[in-house]
């Protein structure tokens, strides 16, 4: 049966565009072909792009739909056991077993932990000067990752799996290598991309499975970071996670939530410092807070929230969601579908929806405070059984990394000329040259968190 109508022009142009100006390209396919149109990014299996909100509530509620099967590419990086390839029984089980350390108080217990990270990291600023933004807030992220997923303080594991896991993440972020990665997947030799990837992963494999290993030998379970939680949870059959299942959603918590993180804050700063009236409106409500607030006080600050929320909405950093192939055949608004197919719901373009998003391109907190979206016309972490777990982790991290900064100095950007989204490999970010000056490193305030 043939697929929905889309781009004519050659493969690997359509590729290109793809991996170099994803917006423009969405954008212009679906001027001309509306909500539902078929990609065709070189040697890939066609791709149907589906941003119509009833398209993609019927994907993330339909039970005939796979998505691990679509996310095969990524399994050389996040391994056979990763959340993110997995189907079926595995995946509930997975899922299950990781659900909790994200969740209630668990969570809550790192607000100090990250509040203290983004202080000490201020610390090296300089008055008068500026600073990177989005490097800046991958080391802060970063750290938090080390800390409160791995468990890791000051010592040389923890230096060797900081640099490793840079370098890891830096030879991955570049357009070229991404499409290396999905056109050139059995390019091992040694001074080859992949080769060097295949290096880079097997460093970080050593000090993982050495942190494992030394943790079950000698019973050290009494931390609360998540690597502890994972390793102390029990499946329906009382069993716990191979080393390989451990490793596995180690590097998936790392890759889905550290830069994704940096580059949301990055826009989020970059709109608070370029429009005044959110500027003084966020200001505002963080001057409400009591002068020994609880963490969670923060998470609950509704500009605030509206904020983060319109920064996912207007450069969501993933572009599509998890894939939908269906086992049969199925149906999407009124479009037969063979099985096999891939369906992406695709986050940018419901997020640029005028009829939903009155001036999309607008940056507007205030519509999240109007009214409610429906999780198929906001979707961030995707949707479904497949909505990002650690989604209320991010938002925790990035209001109090964003509170931290705020109460703690005034800021300014370095440069009034407006800035363009960049590609890093899967996602897309602010470009590396956003910078702001430090107008002030005094607080409004002294920040007490119980």
């Amino acid at each position: 049966m043939a697929l929905p109508d889309g781009p004519r022009s050659d493969s690997s142009f359509q590729m290109i565009q793809w991996l170099t100006q994803p917006f423009e390209f969405l954008e212009r396919w679906s001027k001309q072909y509306g909500d539902m149109f078929t990609m065709h990014l070189g040697v890939i299996p066609p791709s149907v792009v589906i941003a119509d909100p009833e398209g993609i509530q019927q994907l993330f509620t339909g039970d005939q739909f796979d998505s691990g099967f679509g996310n095969a590419a990524l399994k050389f990086t996040l391994g056979e056991n990763s959340l993110l390839v997995l189907d079926g029984e595995r995946h509930q089980r997975q899922r299950k077993l990781l659900m909790p350390p994200f969740h209630g108080e668990r969570m809550r217990a790192y607000g100090s932990l990250i509040a203290e990270i983004t202080r000490k990291a201020m610390a090296k600023w300089r008055m008068g000067g500026s600073f990177a933004v989005r490097p800046y807030l991958q080391g802060i992220t970063m750290q938090v990752i080390l800390e409160a997923v791995f468990g890791l303080h000051e010592g040389p594991r923890l230096q060797r799996l900081r640099g490793a896991l840079n370098r890891l993440l830096e030879s991955t972020s570049s357009p070229l290598s991404m499409g290396v990665s999905l056109l050139f997947q059995e390019d091992f030799a040694p001074w080859s991309p992949r080769g060097k990837l295949k290096a880079q992963l097997s460093e970080i494999d050593e000090l993982l499975y050495a942190e494992i290993r030394e943790r079950r030998t000698e019973g050290k379970f009494e931390g609360k970071d998540i690597l502890t939680l994972l390793m102390l949870a029990r499946d329906e059959a009382d069993q716990p996670m191979s080393a390989q299942e451990l490793r596995d959603e180690l590097i998936t918590l790392l890759i889905a939530g550290h830069e994704t993180t940096a580059s949301t804050l990055s826009w989020a700063l970059y709109w608070i410092h370029a429009l005044p009236e959110v500027f003084e409106k966020l200001e505002t409500e963080l001057a409400t807070l009591p002068q020994d607030f609880d963490p969670n006080a923060v998470a609950q600050l509704p500009y605030l929230n509206a904020v983060c929320q319109e920064t996912l909405r207007l450069y969501p950093i993933a572009i599509l969601a998890s894939p939908r192939v269906p086992r049969t055949s199925a149906e999407i608004l009124g479009h037969h579908f063979e099985a096999g197919t891939r369906l992406f719901p695709c986050i940018y373009l419901a997020h640029h929806r005028e009829e939903t998003f009155p001036e999309p391109k607008r940056f507007r907190p205030e519509r999240f405070l109007e009214r409610s979206y429906s999780p198929y016309e906001f979707l961030p972490f995707g949707g479904g059984n497949r909505r990002c777990i650690g989604v209320a982790f991010a938002l925790y991290e990035m209001k109090l990394i964003l509170t931290t900064m705020l109460l703690h100095s005034r800021l300014a950007l370095a440069s009034d000329t407006p800035i363009q989204p960049v590609r890093r490999g899967v996602t897309v970010a602010p470009p590396s040259d956003l910078r702001l000056r430090v107008l002030s490193t005094q607080a409004s305030r002294p920040l007490v968190m119980l």
